[in-house]
């Protein structure tokens, strides 16, 4: 207490210095009013070096200078590249503020930092690597040559015949077990090179080190999540075949993948899918995991059928964006009453972003293809939870009206007709219940009315 009371009354002969402000505290939040001064003064220096930072702080503010990126763009990737833990904690910072985008801030796209999607990638494929058992990849190998001959070619009658003993001959007592016990010595002395870097191998990691390695895969891809916000990044990402590698086969393992690199992933995916062509995994660009159009597909249906809500709900967005690409169509399309079972499921549940997520997938699905509306009509209980969605009606106005366009667009074929007569007293409640929709369920009325045969307009007079 006399020392600081000391330090409080004496000073220099310049004069006593003031405290600096606290760290993360606004400009002038602090007791002495000399500091808030200097901290000011400070923070005018700094926006003086460049020109677009703002003139004045309304709050805790992170300032970086406009050449920050062209003056480090090498050390960022080279900072990932290392695997230095503090330099990937620099480069991760850095990267997460600068793919931050902000509502009065544009971000530096991907383009002004060749190599770093790339350097990304890797980080996660490391974790990839080691993420799951290697007995679980790796398929037991059957050996079926030579298997009537004493020399097979594979394991210990191999090193056998290479040594100088004689052919081993099939016989029992101890020459039997003399080749077994020569066998197992030479088994235990020689042993293949990639070894080292196996499971139980000398450079294997422990869990520390596996959690490490799984905390910058999720956030490499957070980075790459935050890059696919913006519009100069949707083309670089949506085209680069090793990005869209890593992220279906990150979706095809989602059962036991990390839930938020996978959350990540789905979301990426999602913010590119209008640019997104499946044929990518077909082309001559260079492959690295060889992923084909129908297991990305089967990825994304194992998502769609998936009880996580935000996973099923971005699968059934991400099929309704692939959808309107008609290059998608001869991969999606095999899968359709699939989806069309799923999508109707999602409908009954009660919460508002499934039921929004599925009436936008099936609005885009009865938009492109005949034989989707055919299909549509024809499942159990899809007109049904179709007028539901209107008649409760759901909060979001625009969901409630791309409902009642899919039922106008299934009227439009013939075939569904009799399977829509059915419900013409429910479209005649809507007509006059319902004033913002009406006009739709006016023409739908019309529509089944019209160009019609005796027997089913019969059958479908107010609900008969």
């Amino acid at each position: 207490m006399l020392k600081r009371e000391q330090g409080k009354q004496s000073g220099g002969p310049g004069g006593s210095a003031p405290p600096p402000a606290k760290r993360g505290r606004p400009v002038g939040s602090g007791s002495n009013q000399a500091a808030a001064a200097a901290a000011a003064a400070a923070a005018a220096a700094a926006g003086a070096t460049d020109p677009a930072a703002p003139p004045t702080l309304a709050g805790p503010s992170l300032q970086v200078h406009s050449a920050f990126v062209e003056l480090n763009y090498k050390r960022i990737v080279l900072a990932l590249q290392s695997g230095i833990r503090r330099e990937l904690a620099w480069a991760f910072n850095t990267l997460t503020f600068l793919s931050f985008k902000d509502k009065d801030e544009i971000r530096t796209p991907l383009a002004k930092i060749p190599g770093l999607l790339d350097a990304l990638l890797c980080i996660i494929d490391e974790w990839r690597d080691i993420a799951l058992p290697r007995v679980l990849v790796k398929a037991p190998r059957v050996r079926l040559l030579g298997a009537n001959s004493f020399v097979t070619g594979f394991g210990n009658e191999y090193e056998a015949l290479g040594s100088k003993d004689s052919v081993p001959q099939p016989s029992s007592g101890s020459g039997s077990s003399n080749k077994e016990t020569s066998g197992q010595k030479t088994a235990a002395k020689t042993r293949p090179s990639g070894w080292w870097y196996e499971e139980d191998g000398l450079f294997s990691l422990d869990e520390e080190g596996r959690a490490e390695k799984q905390q910058l895969a999720v956030v490499a891809s957070n980075v790459i999540r935050n890059f696919s916000f913006m519009a100069d990044n949707e083309i670089i990402i949506a085209q680069h075949r090793h990005c869209m590698e890593t992220l279906f086969q990150c979706l095809e393992d989602y059962v036991l993948e990390d839930e938020e690199l996978v959350t990540n992933v789905l979301e990426t995916i999602v913010n590119v899918a209008h640019l997104l062509d499946l044929r990518i995994f077909s082309s001559s660009k260079p492959s690295v995991l060889n992923m084909r159009e129908k297991r990305a597909v089967q990825a994304i249906m194992g998502m769609l059928g998936s009880a996580v809500r935000t996973w099923h709900c971005g699968a059934a967005e991400l099929i309704g964006r692939l959808i309107l690409n008609p290059d998608n169509e001869p991969f999606l399309l095999p899968f359709a009453l699939q989806i069309y079972n799923r999508l109707v499921d999602m409908m009954s549940l009660q919460a508002n972003d499934a039921q929004a997520a599925a009436v936008g997938a099936l609005y885009n699905l009865v938009e492109v293809d005949m034989d989707c509306r055919l299909k549509l009509a024809s499942e159990r209980w899809a007109i049904d939870r179709l007028l539901k969605v209107i008649k409760l009606p759901h909060p979001i106005s625009e969901v409630c009206r791309k409902a009642a366009l899919i039922l106008e667009c299934l009227v439009t074929e013939p075939q569904n007709k009799p399977l829509l007569l059915i419900y013409e007293t429910a479209f005649t409640e809507m007509l006059f219940a319902d004033g913002k929709h009406s006009d739709i369920f006016a023409r739908i009325l019309s529509e089944l009315t019209s160009r019609s045969g005796k027997a089913p307009f019969a059958r479908g007079i107010w609900g008969m």
